[in-house]
């Protein structure tokens, strides 16, 4: 018997259909492992230990090397086993599992459904491929601008070969409170490294997702601002709206550049300013006030408090230099930093690595004193800083808003740009970073954000190709300054 159905029946049924996978959707209950009961090594330390594989997924979408994954002592050949708990009793459908390092090495995978045993419920069959992640670019820091402060160069080509291991149970578990997990490491060659571990009550697959600004698709293009000839890095625009100033790489030394404002809107040709560009190798503005410069790059000895910035009172046009400017106890681990100071010069946020950092370089805040020092740098805690490289930070005027740039989140590229907000008074408790997008963050590197209040303008250095560029776009501070 043939069955006909009207056209009415028909889009009965389509209906019917687009309400059932939108429920499906919306009634999707997704854990991700929040305590580790059980594992075979560890490497230690705040980058790639285990705990690292706690919690969402924070290398994917983009997959790659990253500090913030797990990487197994016996990664290249050897075999692992890892049992993690989640915070609730929960029905298994789907067990994903992150791996954004040469993934398909899952071979077994059990459930506790509170009996404390565990029941093997997947196995790898000889032929079973794990679907692997695309990507134009290679990660492990290779489009990093560096806090040495070269210019960026492209690395070479790697096969990196992320992916998820997606796992529908056949007979779904009721009550699923713990995963056992084995790797064969030596299934595949090359480095491996474990994001996450995620369960679900559906059979749709658990997509990583970015956390990302809500206006992003109201964001337009994004413009190239014609430098042509400079690697330009460290932009700034004067609180007055007139100067752009930026860094440049020429001859192996760092060099201030200062473009003008024409009537048209448009930047004038860049002139260096010799004054600006003294010191022997590195020389970049952090903030160009209306009566005080924070310059970077200047020499300074460990242990003096020196911190490698001096500020500079402003006076017609001429700069006076008011001496290094000091913090208690300074330490870094590297030759520079990035930093970002509040208009009033009292509050000073540094992107640095030290013995207190939660991995990479992290954001520190530091309070002038009544002596014009700072006080003891303090860590700018755990919610906007991760375990890989946190920098690169323009604190706002409203003092509350933050944008800065780091690979430590899930993101679109090498390093995006998130905005993040103070949410009391310690200057400790921040809000979860928001990407900005990727109308503005790319594959390669996006980073070095300076906000422009006055015209509500974001620049930004972006590199393709290994080649530095400076772009600008609109975003109204209706949308980027919460207060």
């Amino acid at each position: 018997m043939q069955l006909f159905l009207t056209s009415e029946k028909m889009k009965k049924i389509i209906v019917y259909l687009a309400l059932s996978v939108a429920f499906s959707v919306h009634s999707q209950e997704i854990q991700w492992a929040s305590k580790l009961i059980k594992f075979s090594s560890d490497l230690g330390g705040k980058q790639n230990g285990i705990k690292r594989i706690l919690g969402k997924p924070d290398v994917f979408p983009q997959g790659g090397s990253s500090p913030n994954a797990w990487s197994p002592k016996n990664a290249l050949d050897g075999k692992e086993v890892v049992e993690v708990g989640f915070e609730k009793p929960q029905t298994i459908k789907q067990i994903a599992i992150f791996e954004n390092l040469n993934a398909g090495c899952v071979v077994k995978v059990s459930v506790d459904n509170g009996s404390g045993k565990y029941e093997t419920v997947w196995s790898r069959k000889p032929n079973w491929q794990t679907p692997v992640y695309k990507r134009t670019f290679a990660a492990d820091r290779s489009y990093y601008f560096g806090r040495k402060r070269r210019k960026i160069e492209k690395a070479p080509e790697v096969n990196l070969n992320p992916g998820i291991e997606y796992i529908i149970l056949e007979k779904e578990v009721a009550n699923g409170i713990a995963l056992k997990i084995e790797f064969n490491f030596a299934l595949l060659h090359g480095q491996k490294q474990i994001d996450a571990i995620g369960i679900s009550n559906s059979a749709l697959p658990i997509q990583p997702t970015i956390n990302e600004i809500s206006f992003s698709d109201k964001i337009q293009e994004v413009e190239v601002v014609p430098l042509k000839g400079f690697y330009p890095s460290s932009p700034v625009i004067s609180t007055d709206g007139k100067k752009l100033i930026f860094s440049s790489l020429s001859d192996e030394k760092e060099e201030v550049f200062i473009c003008q404002k024409g009537p048209d809107g448009k930047w004038s040709n860049p002139t260096k300013e010799e004054t600006l560009s003294q010191n022997s190798y590195y020389n970049y503005i952090e903030h160009y006030g209306n009566d005080f410069i924070l310059k970077g790059g200047i020499g300074y000895n460990k242990g003096t408090q020196e911190s490698g910035y001096e500020i500079l009172k402003l006076q017609s046009e001429h700069y006076q230099s008011q001496g290094a400017l000091k913090i208690a106890a300074y330490n870094n681990y590297d030759e520079t930093s990035e930093a970002t100071i509040s208009s009033d010069g009292t509050i000073l946020i540094l992107g640095i690595e030290t013995d207190f950092t939660h991995g990479g370089s992290d954001l520190y805040f530091s309070k002038k004193k009544e002596d014009g020092t700072f006080g003891f740098l303090q860590n700018m805690g755990k919610m906007i800083n991760s375990a890989a490289d946190e920098g690169m930070p323009q604190l706002l005027s409203d003092n509350k808003t933050i944008v800065f740039s780091t690979n430590g989140f899930s993101g679109y590229g090498e390093y995006d740009i998130y905005v993040s907000y103070r949410l009391d008074e310690t200057w400790k408790n921040w809000s979860e970073p928001q990407n900005l997008g990727k109308k503005i963050n790319s594959n390669d590197f996006d980073g070095l954000p300076f906000y422009d209040e006055r015209d509500e303008k974001l620049y930004f250095i972006q590199a393709i190709d290994g080649i530095q560029y400076l772009k600008q776009v609109t975003i109204p501070k209706s949308d980027l300054m919460k207060s």
